[in-house]
């Protein structure tokens, strides 16, 4: 079964520093809950790795309440940095890590990627945890398949996002054929390319779902997301509006519309 869930990314404003009352990680629980969605992605959010076990047990507590499947999203193949998300994953019950190859201050060559990769694995695979790395422009997605390619587990997989690869020259087509037998976490959003003022270069950012460029029925034909249970996890490249509470309305209205959009989807099949 594949479920929809909402990441922090789909709360990015709304829990940012540019609006009055931030969202915290209970409140967006909640409001997942209230759309009644089932997953959600704590992803790229660092303050949780200062948390102590009994918070991180808390929120688990929390999320067991409301019906809701926690997962976790960090950067990086650091060995310890991924054992630390290991343990939270074990407090919070969470199956999938998602991870990216780089930091802000570490990129590891493709041979260092894969020894780091292999030195956790087994870790992973121990816990019944899966690590998903994430497609984006700073690794051409063919080079990362390399790297995972070396691995047969099915703890280590995709999560396939192809908006991010635009940046890379990767056609989404091209970033969906290239991963889809090892994908094991989906990234939701939709995406477009509008002239800037003056006809001069183009802007790519997010856009309502259904209204850009994601070829949807084309990556879910090719991942077949239903048959290997793989969660689809929504999230928004909103760009800042006039202001925070058009930009927070917005943002709620996008999550709404994706949802639905998912739904409708999922009713089809």
């Amino acid at each position: 079964m594949s479920r929809i869930g909402l990441s922090t990314y789909a709360f990015f404003w709304r829990m940012s520093s540019k609006v009055a009352n931030p969202l915290t990680l209970e409140q967006m629980l909640q409001q997942t809950a209230d759309l009644d969605v089932s997953v959600f992605q704590i992803c790229d959010y660092p303050a949780i790795e200062t948390w102590s076990d009994a918070q991180l047990l808390t929120l688990r507590q929390q999320a067991d309440a409301l019906g809701i499947t926690l997962e976790l999203g960090t950067r990086g193949l650091g060995t310890e940095h991924l054992r630390r998300y290991l343990h939270m994953a074990e407090i919070l019950d969470a199956r999938v890590i998602r991870s990216m190859f780089y930091t802000a201050d570490h990129r590891p060559s493709l041979d260092e990627a894969a020894a780091l990769i292999g030195a956790v694995l087994p870790d992973f695979a121990r816990q019944q945890v899966r690590l998903c790395l994430e497609t984006y422009e700073q690794v051409n997605s063919g080079a990362m398949m390399s790297v995972i390619n070396k691995f047969l587990s099915p703890w280590l997989g995709v999560c396939l996002d192809p908006a991010n690869c635009v940046a890379g020259l990767e056609l989404p087509e091209q970033v969906i054929a290239n991963t889809a037998a090892r994908v094991g976490n989906l990234h939701i959003k939709d995406f477009a390319f509008t002239r800037r003022d003056g006809w001069v270069g183009f802007t790519f950012a997010g856009c309502p779902m259904g209204e850009g460029l994601l070829d949807y029925d084309r990556m879910i034909a090719s991942v077949r997301p239903a048959d290997k249970g793989i969660n689809q996890i929504v999230e928004h490249w909103l760009p800042w509006q006039d202001d925070a509470a058009l930009t927070c309305e917005r943002e709620a209205e996008w999550t709404r519309r994706t949802v639905e959009f998912l739904r409708s989807k999922q009713d089809q099949e």
